[in-house]
């Protein structure tokens, strides 16, 4: 083993919603766990909506998209040696339960439970027994660390594009939002349905301008999405829209432009309490669907990292930013102001103090 340091930088939750750095001790590795050393931890919407919301009690180390270099395995551990590259999520369903047994693994009572301790924004980071035994993941030597980070968020969208149930030649899908979160939907996307029309709505143009870029039909902004969608779909409406945003008037809006027996994807947060508002009537006559998708399965995650270690999916052009640990806190204010799309926080740029 590795001999480690005592103590690491951790990027902390404050009182007010920001990130501060502190000193941690670094963990050690219980028989059957693996301490991971930082390479790379996505910044992700709900990071952010944790923060916003201070949903999250003063010192709480958040981060969950995590690639790392393993630095301590725990005894029994066979499958890593210390130098391996591995990417990791960190919940993991027991596999056994009712909910398991029927499909909703992200929805099993122990999926929740944080196996990554103290969290991704931390120089160090242990690995539960459950992940290490289930969900870690080597990187093969061909693919880049920045792609790898991108396994979680990934099989989360992927979750949201089965339960669209998209079927059949000449399909159409809307993605709103062109946010990290929205054109990883259309990479996605594009990797397992090729031949799918797919509009990005958002009021940004230069998002619209990358949306264009990394292969969608075409952009354009709110006000005229349900013309685009008429135009491309002969009025027929879309298969599928994937609402990146949350909200009421968003939910209100996908429906619009469903086509009949369309599917509206629920991938976001709304605000505390907020209810949605739409006729049923019209929901019950076109047979139009509406779901929800909260996370992604060791299932999901399987065949993304099928479709990121073949290169079939590079999510990488997404990256706008990379920042070290201790200025986790511009991440906050890059995100809040909307001026990155995926940031992505590494290990300090000075080493551990």
């Amino acid at each position: 083993m590795n001999e480690s340091p005592l103590h690491m930088r951790v990027a902390a939750c404050t009182s007010d919603g920001n990130l501060r750095t502190e000193r941690r001790p670094v963990p050690a590795p219980d028989p059957g766990e693996v301490v991971l050393k930082l390479v790379w931890c996505g910044f992700c919407g709900t990071d952010l909506f944790k923060l916003d919301n201070r949903s999250q009690p003063t010192g709480t180390i958040l981060g969950h998209e995590l690639v790392g270099v393993v630095h301590q395995v725990g005894a029994g551990v066979s499958a890593f040696t210390p130098g391996d590259r591995v990417v990791a999520p960190h919940h993991v369903a027991c596999g056994r339960c009712a909910l398991c047994r029927r499909g909703s693994r992200t929805l099993c009572p122990v999926f929740k439970e944080n196996l990554m301790l103290p969290g991704g924004f931390s120089e160090y980071v242990l690995l539960g027994e459950r992940i290490v035994s289930q969900a870690a993941r080597l990187i093969p030597d061909n693919v880049p660390d920045e792609a790898a980070a991108f396994l979680e968020p990934a099989a989360c969208v992927l979750r949201g594009v089965d339960k669209a149930d998209i079927r059949g030649p000449g399909g159409c899908a809307v993605i709103v939002g062109g946010g990290s979160m929205g054109l990883l939907h259309l990479v996605v996307l594009r990797a397992i349905h090729p031949d799918l029309a797919v509009i990005v709505s958002d009021p940004i143009e230069e998002r619209r301008l990358l949306a264009d870029s990394l292969g969608a039909t075409t952009s354009c902004g709110p006000e005229q999405l349900l013309a685009t969608v008429e135009k491309l779909t002969n009025n027929l409406g879309a298969d599928a829209v994937f609402d990146t945003v949350g909200g009421s008037q968003i939910l209100k809006s996908a429906l619009a432009a469903l086509r009949p027996g369309g599917t509206a994807v629920l991938f976001a947060h709304a605000a505390e309490k907020e209810t949605a508002g739409f006729e049923l009537n019209p929901l019950f006559k076109n047979e139009h669907r509406v779901v929800a998708t909260y996370s992604g399965s060791l299932d999901e995650q399987d065949r993304i990292s099928d479709l990121i270690f073949s290169g079939t999916l590079d999510p990488r052009p997404l990256v706008t930013h990379r920042i070290p640990l201790e200025r986790a806190q511009d991440a906050v204010e890059l995100a809040r102001s909307r001026k990155a799309l995926k940031i992505l926080i590494g290990p300090p740029s000075n080493g551990t103090q």
